[in-house]
């Protein structure tokens, strides 16, 4: 995929279409680099500050090719990925992922268990069903059944296998967090001292003064409806999809309770 990489001192980067801005800490290193690449479906954003001798252009890299990993890896999309692989070949047999997946999947399978269900990576053919996936093949069979939560099998040796026919999983509820911590640990080993990476609003920050997130309007993103401090932690936000080259409308929500098969509407 091509990269819109850009590195910057002190310009400020187009919006991003999450549900989440940042702006730098104040007194933060003059030093520092902004970038941003199309990955994980969305444009992911590092901003990194650090002393000589720390190779901010090195780090920037080594955080954006951990984030391509999990890319391709996990992309629901991506035909040799683990995700499609699973897809295709789990129902018949276990299949064998790279550890990141595999400790992705298992993570997703623990949520799903301690959330009694809200959270689901099984969700996949409800998201094809509602066209924000892509269909399956033709002559593959179809159904929106939810599964039960114990259809995926996590076997020793990183191999996964799907208990139940029809079983197809889309890691974009969990990939994207696993993506960030990664590009984090990339950046904290070449010497980074504070840094912010956001992959569409899954984001985390560390250094020594916290990163003010600006929260966007879910009902209207051209407008904040609020700004929360984040220092040495997480934070992921979701909503409504904006193109503001297109249309100042909202398009449909993505997230689905898995339970009753209906799109989140209610706004707190």
């Amino acid at each position: 995929m091509a990269s819109a990489d850009r590195t910057c001192c002190g310009e400020s980067l187009p919006p991003t279409r999450s549900g989440l801005d940042a702006g730098l800490p104040t007194g933060m290193c003059a030093r520092h680099v902004r970038r941003a690449r199309p990955l994980l479906g969305t444009f992911v954003e590092i901003t990194a500050s650090g002393a000589e001798p720390c190779d901010l252009d090195a780090a920037a890299e080594a955080a954006f090719a951990a984030i391509a990993k999990v890319h391709r890896l996990m992309s629901f999309l991506g035909r040799a990925s683990d995700v499609s692989r699973l897809n295709c070949e789990a129902v018949t047999r276990p299949v064998r992922v790279d550890p990141w997946t595999w400790d992705v999947i298992a993570t997703a399978v623990d949520l799903n268990r301690r959330s009694r269900g809200a959270f689901d990576v099984t969700v996949a053919p409800l998201l094809q069903h509602a066209g924000l996936l892509p269909p399956l093949p033709a002559g593959r069979a179809s159904d929106r059944t939810p599964v039960p939560g114990d259809t995926i099998e996590m076997l020793a040796g990183h191999r996964i296998r799907f208990r139940r026919p029809a079983t197809r999983v889309d890691l974009g509820g969990i990939a994207k967090g696993f993506a960030v911590d990664r590009a984090v640990a990339a950046l904290q080993t070449h010497g980074v001292t504070a840094a912010l990476v956001n992959a569409g609003g899954d984001l985390a920050a560390f250094g020594p003064r916290p990163w003010s997130i600006h929260l966007r309007n879910p009902r209207d993103p051209r407008q904040t409806i609020g700004t929360v401090d984040v220092g040495n932690e997480a934070l992921a936000s979701t909503g409504r999809s904006l193109d503001p080259r297109h249309s100042p409308a909202v398009t449909s929500t993505a997230v689905f309770d898995p339970r009753t098969r209906a799109p989140a509407t209610l706004v707190k």
